[in-house]
């Protein structure tokens, strides 16, 4: 587990590589401490995620966690995993700091990652409100080149102060209506069950429905449960999760049959809405609208303050959501030619992929985009 020391002054302060998985599985408690004691909270920065998704998905990355103590206490984790050729790509949202630590624990990891001399893109974090941002301003100081792109959306609800009533009478008249009005179809038409999961007796009969459901409504068409890495991925996560207490699963029956389900994530005060699905053969009910609806409800009477439908500008959530996070890309570049290497690498990695997309029917598309990725890493 190498030492970081270049460029950090304070000798209580030690910056450290983490590269092996058996370091990365025994950070469990140091790390949730740490993050419950910082400003990114959130469930896709928890150990449970992130050493989940590193163990079933991270194909050909190798592990880059750097973390900061002060006097042995753990401070700061950058969770980076290394893609070949050598560009640094943090694992979604953001870097986890302790509260009142942000500044000599950002000039830490700075100084370490300028001493590295390597490139660093970061997926996915709140453009203009990521703690990251702030190791790119010092890097920036030392001749790096720093961009940021707004690149998505998403989307969510502030539930907090409110009632079911409140909310629903907030959403457009014409939404509401349909709501209530497939429901009331729903009920006079069928015997309605709406089901929560989140035991661990419930938990693999309700993700088996929700991945038949959602392979059901989209088919080939979705990447969220088509290799045999995503199911362990789900299998691990939600049992990890259901540990916690934060998975949830919702289903609507009618007659007994199971007919939409709903797949998320109760984390501290926010409700992570994560995948769906539905029976094509119901579609004229509008079942996922209404599963929909009834989760945001239950959500409700379980006090959440914040419902999050995740990244995406589906228009589906538009009508359930009114405010919009703007979500991007942040790079970091060394300065001269090392760095305009990765970059270039990096821009031919993302042109190949949105011409596939552009000019290819979507299956074939997400295919050659994929391996066109795969080939800048390699």
């Amino acid at each position: 587990m190498p030492s970081l020391a270049m460029g950090v002054a304070n000798p209580s302060v030690s910056v450290e590589l983490i590269e092996d998985t058996e370091r990365l599985m025994g950070l469990r408690e140091e790390w949730n401490e740490l993050l419950a004691d910082s400003s990114t909270d959130c469930l896709f920065l928890t150990w449970e995620w992130l050493s989940t998704w590193w163990r079933h998905l991270s194909g050909d990355r190798r592990l880059f966690v750097l973390t900061v103590r002060s006097q042995g206490r753990l401070v700061a984790i950058a969770p980076f995993v290394v893609r070949p050729p050598g560009i640094s790509r943090i694992l979604p949202l953001d870097v986890i700091i302790r509260r009142g630590h942000e500044d000599w624990a950002v000039q830490a990891l700075a100084e370490s990652l300028a001493g590295m001399n390597r490139a660093v893109e970061l997926e996915q974090v709140k453009i203009g409100g990521s703690v990251a941002r702030g190791i790119g301003k010092i890097l920036e100081g030392r001749g790096w080149s720093v961009e940021e792109e707004e690149t998505n959306l998403s989307r969510h609800i502030n539930l907090s102060g409110q009632s079911w009533p409140s909310y629903i009478g907030s959403l457009g008249a014409a939404h509401r209506y349909n709501f209530h009005r497939r429901l009331k179809q729903l009920e006079r038409g069928f015997a309605v069950r709406f089901q929560k999961s989140s035991s661990e007796e419930e938990r693999r009969p309700a993700l088996g429905r929700l991945i038949a459901l959602h392979t059901a409504r989209w088919g080939g068409y979705s990447r969220a449960f088509h290799t045999p890495k995503h199911l362990r991925f789900h299998e691990e996560i939600t049992r990890l999760a259901c540990q916690r207490g934060w998975l949830r699963f919702y289903t609507l029956w009618l007659d007994g049959e199971a007919v939409a389900a709903l797949y998320g994530f109760r984390y501290g005060s926010v409700f992570n809405f994560y995948q769906s699905g539905f029976d094509p053969l119901y579609a004229r009910y509008s079942t996922g609208l209404v599963t929909m609806g009834l989760t945001i409800e239950n959500a409700i009477q379980e006090g959440v303050e914040e419902f999050d439908l995740l990244q995406g500008v589906e228009q589906y959530k538009e009508h359930w959501a009114r405010e919009v996070r703007p979500l991007g890309r942040l790079e970091f570049y060394p300065p001269r030619v090392r760095g305009l290497v990765y970059r270039r690498a990096a821009e031919l990695s993302r042109a190949a992929r949105r011409a596939a997309r552009r000019m290819l029917p979507r299956k074939i598309a997400d295919r050659i985009a994929t391996k066109c990725e795969l080939a800048t890493r390699s």
